[in-house]
């Protein structure tokens, strides 16, 4: 039987542009995006602009790592459950094929139906753990994804921003100035924001 596999792998990097306000032309309409939240119009010229690196933004988030690594560990616990059920399965088939020419073809026949049926269940078994863990990881990027998504849109409004880039190698921009990048100081004001968060809900 095949064991659960790798727990959890790379977590992949999804580009985001968070706050966006665009205004093309005299007679164009202005866009805003719904992050920004903000109808005011800005010229091309005007427009103030930061990008991040959203890769380290996400796996320098205190609250992703500790997130992370329980989801880590309670794969470790479903790959050992399944692991000491896989291991039983292997027995009980060894012992079938050392005992079925002691059995009627009857016996036989049941036992190998047994075995085929408990074959499908640690298989359903495996899928359904690995569907948790799935939904688990899918669960923690939505909201490590929208903790950013609202910083990002404070932090925007308090350094007079009228857009924040996502950096992502082969992203959708290619080159920028580092004086651009508030990458450490969106970390650091994310990671200031959740303790002081963590440390009032533990409080309580």
């Amino acid at each position: 039987m095949r064991k659960l596999g790798k727990v959890l792998g790379i977590l992949g990097v999804t580009a985001m542009a968070f706050t966006a306000c665009d205004n093309q032309g005299n007679t164009a309409n202005t866009n805003t995006s719904a992050a920004a939240g903000n109808d005011t119009e800005v010229s091309i010229s005007d427009l103030k602009v930061a990008y991040i690196h959203t890769d380290s933004v996400i796996n320098n988030f205190t609250f992703f790592k500790e997130k992370s690594a329980e989801i880590a560990d309670k794969g470790k616990k479903f790959e050992s459950e399944l692991s000491n059920r896989a291991r039983g399965f292997e027995q009980e088939v060894a012992n079938f094929q050392q005992t079925a020419n002691n059995m009627t073809p009857n016996q036989s026949r049941a036992k190998q139906e047994e075995l085929m049926t408990k074959e499908r269940n640690l298989v359903t078994y495996r899928d359904n753990l690995m569907q948790e863990l799935s939904a688990d990881e899918a669960q923690l990027y939505n909201e490590v994804y929208d903790q950013i998504q609202d910083y990002l849109t404070t932090y925007a409004e308090e350094n007079n921003l009228e857009m924040i880039l996502s950096y992502t190698r082969g992203g959708g921009v290619w080159y920028a100035k580092n004086s651009l990048d508030v990458t450490t100081s969106v970390i650091d004001g994310m990671n200031s924001h959740y303790k002081q968060k963590k440390d009032t809900t533990e409080k309580k």
